[in-house]
């Protein structure tokens, strides 16, 4: 397993170097499989879990800047979407870093309703969720013997 840590050169005045990415776990998981010459695309689609549609009945809903309901009625529900974080290019995979999010109350409905696509779609790649650096060395681990044996 790599011991990959944070170095004086990652960080700049007292911030993280982040590139695109929005964390540093994802950072950390992209170098690896960089460094581990597994071709991916970070965040590259989203995922159509549930489309939009009009509810034409009454619908009124409380929102967090007015104090009395909002009249909702014959307006558009948006879609519900997952972006996963890493796609494999050349093998079949999907890596969704989850590190301490105590904010991300709809990501277990969300990952529920992703899982469900690719159920009903046939689609079945190897599926990841590592939630720290040492988690991440093993996913690439996995994901390298896999492509070894052909599984994926």
């Amino acid at each position: 397993m790599s011991t990959r840590r944070r170095t004086r050169s990652s960080i700049k005045k007292g911030k993280k170097n982040l590139g695109r990415y929005k964390s540093s776990l994802e950072k950390y998981c992209a170098d690896c499989l960089a460094d581990a010459g597994i071709k991916f695309d970070y965040e590259p689609e989203s995922f159509v879990l549930q489309d939009s549609f009009v509810y034409d009945a009454a619908y009124y809903k409380m929102t967090s800047r007015r104090k009395d309901l909002m009249n909702a009625s014959n307006k558009k529900v948006l879609p519900i979407t997952y972006t996963p974080d890493f796609i494999g290019v050349e093998h079949d995979f999907v890596i969704e870093t989850k590190g301490y999010t105590p904010s991300q109350h709809t990501f277990p409905i969300r990952w529920k309703l992703f899982l469900n696509y690719l159920y009903k779609n046939g689609r079945k790649p190897a599926l990841f969720m590592p939630k720290n650096k040492d988690q991440v060395d093993e996913v690439v681990t996995i994901i390298k013997t896999m492509i070894n044996d052909g599984k994926i």
